[in-house]
């Protein structure tokens, strides 16, 4: 059995807005990363910053679904999903999961704390797209 963190959020702004404001360095650092080495494209390897940990994070196995769905891997054990999907009103209903673990205590703290990040970053993203 493997351990998956997620977390889901409703985020009222256009898919192409909320899309965009993964894929797009220049949106990104407004709410997650301090600095990208490029665009998230499919086949492509990145390295993010972050502004609270001093480390470079390589990011890749990128693919992407345009306005549908960005995978990566950044842990060699897990796969980072992002499904969005457009609502009736037109905002957008965004899910990440990421899976991988195995069971045990270790990584049942892993899951704990990823599935807080992941909200995290959820809550940050629809603070940006829709206030700015």
């Amino acid at each position: 059995m493997n351990l998956i963190a997620k977390a889901t959020i409703q985020i009222q702004k256009p898919i192409e807005e909320v899309f965009e404001g993964i894929v797009n360095p220049e949106k990104m650092t407004n709410y997650f990363i301090s600095e990208s080495s490029g665009r998230m494209e499919t086949g492509k390897d990145l390295i993010w910053k972050f502004p609270e940990f001093p480390v470079e994070v390589p990011v890749k196995d990128i693919q992407i679904e345009m306005n549908s769905s960005i995978s990566y891997v950044w842990d060699p054990e897990t796969v980072v999903k992002i499904i969005l999907e457009e609502q009736p009103d037109k905002s957008t209903v965004i899910k990440v999961t990421e899976d991988g673990k195995v069971y045990n205590e270790k990584n049942l703290n892993w899951a704990i704390g990823n599935t807080e990040g992941w909200a995290n970053f959820l809550a940050c993203m629809k603070a940006y797209l829709e206030y700015g």
